[in-house]
């Protein structure tokens, strides 16, 4: 799941109201209790929307393919052009772009940070192994955030995580081959691990962020900072990029970034949290089959297996965790 789906998620609250837009915003339709066929079914356009931008977020893998330049570079492009049709959008809804106070600058900052090693770690899990490969081992996300929250929130850990947990990495057991550095899908394995851990760790501070900031500003901000903070290797590697690598950076960051996120939002408006997060999950689904359509990648058995598990696992955790919110 990408990073802007875990920052709408966690600013819709899981009530059982299905929330419409009025004159003066959304307003609540509460369930009747024992009357199921009183509730209004979602709408359709914006369930298409949701799967639209989660279809749009299993795009990138293939880039690390079709743009031959480093990941460092390739999450430089996309979060440069991301950053800038964001700032469109802001622009064009008359939103503010003040940063206050101090705390959220440096917090935003260690986010940026955050991403740009997640993205970076993502794009190399695919260079060296496959898109199925990187996807899957990267959906693990959810089980380290189970971890680590209870360390920032200071909660006791739910016991409950454990299984997931055990059945998560069951999963990359099955996806690996053998063990040895020198298999290449090990090391996709450890580098989508690295991204779904470092994306973990983004998710719990994104959470903090989201109580105080909206999705748009966090997914600006985090995007432009880690453009500056990964400015540097442009000047130091001075690529050379042909037209069609710069459109190529261009698609990755306005479409399948900035474009995906404005749809995610506008979708939610008539999608409950939890309908959305189930949804975001097929994020690596769809990844996986447009690399099949696109490049001709067939994952593995093993790989597939390992993927189901991983799935499963990190879909328990993740409806979960909507469900008590």
């Amino acid at each position: 799941m990408s990073f802007f789906v875990k920052n709408i998620l966690t600013q819709i609250p899981e009530i059982s109201t299905i929330h419409f837009p009025g004159k003066d915003g959304a307003v609540g339709y509460n369930k009747p209790k024992g009357d199921p066929m009183s509730v209004p079914s979602p709408d359709k356009k914006s369930l298409l929307e949701i799967h639209l931008a989660v279809a749009l977020f299993g795009f990138p893998g293939l880039f690390a393919r079709w743009v031959p330049v480093s990941p460092v570079l390739l999450v430089l492009g996309r979060v440069f052009f991301a950053a800038l049709a964001l700032s469109v959008i802001i622009l064009a809804r008359g939103l503010s772009f003040r940063l206050t106070p101090l705390r959220d600058v440096f917090l935003l900052l260690l986010c940026g940070a955050l991403l740009a090693m997640h993205w970076t770690t993502f794009f190399q899990s695919v260079r060296v192994s496959s898109v199925a490969v990187g996807l899957l081992s990267y959906s693990t996300f959810p089980v380290f955030t189970a971890f680590l929250e209870p360390l920032v929130s200071r909660d006791r850990l739910d016991r409950r995580d454990l299984v997931p947990a055990g059945a998560c990495f069951f999963g990359v057991f099955l996806i690996i081959p053998r063990f040895s550095l020198g298999d290449s899908v090990v090391r996709g394995v450890l580098w989508g691990l690295v991204s779904g851990a470092t994306f973990a760790v983004l998710t719990v501070f994104n959470r903090k962020l989201s109580q105080r900031r909206s999705s748009l500003h966090i997914a600006f901000y985090q995007d432009l900072f880690a453009g500056v903070l990964l400015l540097p290797f442009f000047f130091t590697r001075r690529p050379v990029l042909s037209p069609r690598d710069i459109l190529l950076l261009a698609v990755l960051g306005v479409f399948c970034t900035a474009l995906a996120h404005t749809l995610f939002i506008h979708g939610m408006k008539r999608i409950r949290a939890r309908a959305a997060s189930i949804i975001s999950s097929l994020e690596p689904v769809y990844g996986v089959l447009l690399a099949l359509i696109f490049l001709g990648e067939v994952p593995a058995l093993r790989t597939i297996l390992g993927g189901t598990v991983i799935l499963g696992a990190a879909l328990a955790v993740t409806r979960r965790t909507a469900r008590e919110r």
